[in-house]
Order: C-alpha cells, then structure tokens, then sequence
C-alpha cells in the first residue's frame, strides 16, 4: 500500500509537471540545441538544405524528419554540413578581437572603471557600518571625476577605435550595452521622479495621472506600430521639423544622423518602459512607514538626504530586480529600432548601422544575408553572455534567496 501510494503520487506529480517538461522541451531545449549544431555548419543561402545522411543533422534538423523529409530534397543548391575547421562561424563572428592589440585596448578601458568599482564596493561596505565617513554623492562624484581623467589620460578613444575595427562583434554589442544603459538610467530617473510626485497626498487627481501615465507600458504590446508614429514626428519632413520650421528653425534630418537616430530610439524606448518602474518604485513607495520622514524631517534632513538616505536604501529590493529584468528586455529589444531606422543610418559599407543592436543585426543576418550559419553562432555567444550575467545579477539581488531558505 506504500509503495503504491509513493508511485500513485509520482504519476500525479507527473502529470501536472508533464507539459511545462514538455513545453520547456520543445520551446526551450530543442532550441538551443539546433541553434547550437546550426553553428558549427555552413548553413546560408547557398547551402539551404541539410544533408540527411549525417545523424546529428537527422536528429535535430526538422526538414529532416520522416513527415517533413520531402523538404529537403528541393532545390539545387548542395547540402550544408558542419564546417572545417568546426568553429569557423565563431572566428568569423569575433573577428580580430582576442588580438594583443584588442587585448591591451580592453584593458584601458577596464582601467577606466576601476573608480567606479572601488566606489560600488566601498558603498556596500559604508551599508555595512553604522555610521559613514563619506556620503554616496561624494563618493560617486569623485569616482566619476577619476574615471573621466582616466578616461582623457589613457586616450580610451583611440582604444575603442582600435577594438571598432575588430569586426561587426564588439561594435553592435557596444552600442547594445550603452543603449541598455542610457535606457534603463533615463526610465528609472523617469519613473522614481513620477512615483514620487505620484505618491504625494497633496496632489489631486492621482488615480487619472496614474491611469495617464500608464498608457506607453500599456501600448507596448504594439511597440512596432507605436514606434512609427514616433518615426513619423522625426522625419525630415516630419511633426518635429514641423514644428521647428513654424518657429524659424532649420530641423535636421534626425534618422540620418548617427548620434541623433541612436538618441530617437533611446527616447522611443524609454517612453515604452518607464511606466513599469513608476508602477514599481510607486507600490514600493507606499510601503515606507511616513514616520520615517518625520523622523527625518525633526532631525533637520532635507528633500535629497531623504530620498538618498532614506527613501532610496528602503525600496532597494523593489528596485533591483525591476532593474535586472528591464535590463534583459533592453538587451532584447528589436520593434522599436527596427520600426524607427531599420538598423540604420549605416555610416559605411559592410559595416553595422547606428542602430543595428544584437537582436536587429542577428535579424537581418538571418532574414537579408540569410546568412544562418554565422547569426547562430552571435546568437549562441549572446545567449552564454546573458546566461552569465543574469546569474550574475540572481546573485547580487538576491532575488531567488528565499526559494532555498
């Protein structure tokens, strides 16, 4: 009757676990492991059709099981098969950056942020103590005035040129990281600003500013179709120089210029994703006891030492993993740059445009060069470099801690 009973409650774990298994399978695993064999083989346009003969290609490729097998046989062009040397989409993807030269360059530019390290390790050691020597303004001012004379001392620019011409790699994934960066920085500065005036009893008419204010986060779903609206207000001809024009100015051609078209997509996608960290920092909000602040307030702090000391440290678990989450979404992001450039303005041939982030390059790898072989072989770096740094960021933010207490 025991035994029974233990395999009695295996089966019904089973069953309510067997789709998620077999959803997380099919959607998941099979995935990574075609994109993963894609990479290692010469696949593109000219070698469409797997060759069948081979196992690993039967077992993984659909084209090549029995109801689908008639497929690939079509066409003329030769089979693709692993290639020779194995790794060569990998080469071809990082290019020259292992390199001495690339090398050294990296290492100025980790030089640069030493400061900025120094100061995140000294801030969490300040969190530790009961009383500080130094307030964070001060601390992160002077860190940021060291990295900027490091900056000039080091002569990054020339570093960053150096590593430009590495190949396509470095390039698209630098300007991923700096659009993640300036994104979710002007979201959070966007939404804490909101949620704060949000969260004032003095203000009238808060539930209609909440409702208002929600609507990009809303819209989002419809990102692609909402970002050429936003195309069309920055068009040579469009609402912006419109505008300008009424009021004597010349406009520019704002999605032909590098600098401005990378701005435009950053100002786009912010709009589409503070409402998240409003609603966030906002619930947040709500949870710090008022007799906190009127603590503060009998001691003499004012507005900035309050939200730094205060108000800032209280919403800290609310903040990171909203942080990390709207992070990977950016690193992800694709309908808003496409929608607006395309990828584009390209500065010079065969080279990645202005906007052409990870997603949007792998996208026209695939869909224009049809080039699958090599887009595989970025995506699989990405996924090792996501994978790497959202364990990272489960381990700073402590975000999963209580599942194993």
């Amino acid at each position: 009757m025991i035994g029974w009973s233990g395999r009695r409650k295996a089966l019904i774990i089973l069953l309510f676990l067997g789709p998620t298994l077999a959803g997380i399978l099919l959607f998941n695993v099979f995935p990574i492991l075609l994109s993963s064999y894609t990479s290692l083989t010469n696949r593109n346009k000219f070698h469409p059709n797997p060759d069948c003969n081979l196992v690993v290609t039967s077992v993984l490729d659909p084209v090549c099981w029995p109801m689908f097998r008639a497929n690939a046989t079509k066409g003329l062009a030769e089979p693709y098969r692993t290639q020779t040397p194995l790794l060569k989409n990998y080469s071809d993807v990082v290019g020259q950056l292992f390199t001495r030269q690339a090398l050294i360059a990296f290492l100025l530019i980790f030089i640069c942020f030493i400061p900025l390290i120094v100061a995140g390790y000294l801030e969490r050691y300040y969190d530790r103590q009961m009383t500080r020597r130094v307030s964070s303004t001060t601390l992160w001012a002077t860190a940021l005035i060291l990295a900027v004379a490091l900056i000039y001392a080091l002569n990054v620019r020339e570093a960053y040129a150096t590593l430009s011409n590495t190949g396509d790699f470095f390039i698209v994934v630098f300007r991923t990281v700096v659009f993640v960066v300036l994104r979710v920085a002007l979201s959070f500065g966007l939404g804490l600003t909101l949620a704060i005036i949000l969260n004032s009893p003095a203000l009238p008419g808060r539930t209609f500013f909440r409702l208002i204010l929600f609507v990009p986060w809303a819209t989002s779903s419809l990102a692609i179709l909402m970002s050429l609206v936003w195309q069309f207000f920055f068009r040579e001809q469009g609402v912006i120089n419109q505008v300008l024009a009424f009021f004597g100015i010349h406009g520019m051609a704002w999605l032909n210029n590098a600098t401005s078209a990378f701005a435009v997509v950053v100002l786009a996608d912010t709009w589409f994703s503070y409402p998240f960290f409003m609603i966030v920092i906002l619930g947040a909000l709500q949870s710090v006891p008022a007799d906190v602040y009127e603590a503060a307030e009998m001691d003499g702090a004012r507005w900035w030492t309050q939200l730094t000391q205060i108000t800032l440290p209280l919403i800290r678990p609310a903040i990171l993993p909203a942080t990390v989450l709207t992070s990977i979404t950016a690193f992800q992001m694709f309908g808003t740059a496409y929608a607006i450039t395309q990828g584009g303005p390209v500065q010079s041939a065969g080279k990645p445009g202005a906007t052409d982030f990870v997603i949007v390059y792998a996208f026209k790898q695939i869909f224009n060069s049809q080039n699958y072989g090599r887009a595989t072989a970025f995506a699989v770096i990405l996924f090792l470099f996501l994978f790497a740094a959202t364990l990272y960021a489960l381990r700073l933010t402590r975000i999963t801690k209580g599942a194993y207490e």
